[in-house]
């Protein structure tokens, strides 16, 4: 993978191992969040409606990378079922990442779900080493939460008809969770951008044309907000981008 922008310093200086690669996404210690996604040119993001179709072996390393600096991963309970989504686990590709790294071996993957629409014999709950964290709202059928904290889900609960996604990151935050990677989907990230809560967006750009599916919002916001290009990698025809996105 080479580093393209920032313009690097020597011959060699642009290639990026695993440790390198981590170096170009960690971020100053403190509250963080980060969105990572993968598009085509035409800004479809998923094939046959899954992202998998659109990544490459960078954008996986990527991925790994991503995941293995951050305190939890969020995600969209849609997504999270249809990606498949597991728990962080030790023995898995990103648990020896992060130990590599320095970092605890295991992460809490975050659910975010309106109703609470998560399985008490669900993978993420069933398989979870680091309890999975359900975040909801008043509104959600309080037997079903009540289900889930029974079986080991840690709910929480932000929000009276809608997840309050701002006091979500604030309650995570006060359990030490401070830097967070969310994965989607795109209603998820439509509601973390008009919350002002993002603060920077991962996007891979895959070149391929795909057409027919949702973009990379699921709805108009209710303004542009403005991006600031921090870094541009390649590989394989592949960009891999970051954007900082002031709050």
């Amino acid at each position: 993978m080479r580093q393209l922008l920032p313009p690097p310093d020597g011959a060699d200086a642009g290639v990026l191992d695993d440790p390198g690669l981590a170096d170009a996404y960690r971020v100053p210690a403190g509250r963080h969040l980060r969105v990572n996604f993968v598009a085509a040119l035409d800004g479809a993001i998923s094939v046959e409606g899954r992202s998998g179709g659109l990544g490459s072996d960078g954008d996986r390393r990527v991925f790994r990378v991503l995941r293995a600096l951050a305190d939890a991963v969020l995600v969209g309970a849609g997504t999270a079922a249809a990606e498949g989504y597991r728990p962080i686990t030790a023995d898995s590709a990103v648990g020896l990442l992060r130990a590599r790294l320095g970092r605890p071996a295991v992460a809490p993957v975050v659910v975010v779900s309106r109703r609470a629409s998560l399985s008490p014999v669900d993978q993420l709950v069933t398989g979870a080493v680091t309890p999975t964290v359900l975040v909801t709202c008043a509104a959600a059928d309080p037997d079903r939460r009540t289900a889930l904290a029974a079986a080991g889900v840690d709910v929480l609960v932000c929000g009276d008809d809608e997840v309050d996604l701002p006091t979500a990151l604030t309650a995570l935050a006060d359990r030490g969770v401070e830097q967070v990677l969310c994965e989607g989907g795109s209603a998820l990230f439509r509601a973390a951008l008009a919350a002002g809560v993002v603060d920077e967006l991962d996007l891979t750009i895959a070149p391929l044309l795909v057409g027919g599916g949702p973009g990379l919002l699921a709805s108009a916001l209710p303004g542009p907000a403005r991006a600031e290009l921090l870094q541009v990698l390649a590989e394989d025809d592949v960009l891999l981008t970051r954007y900082a996105l002031p709050r």
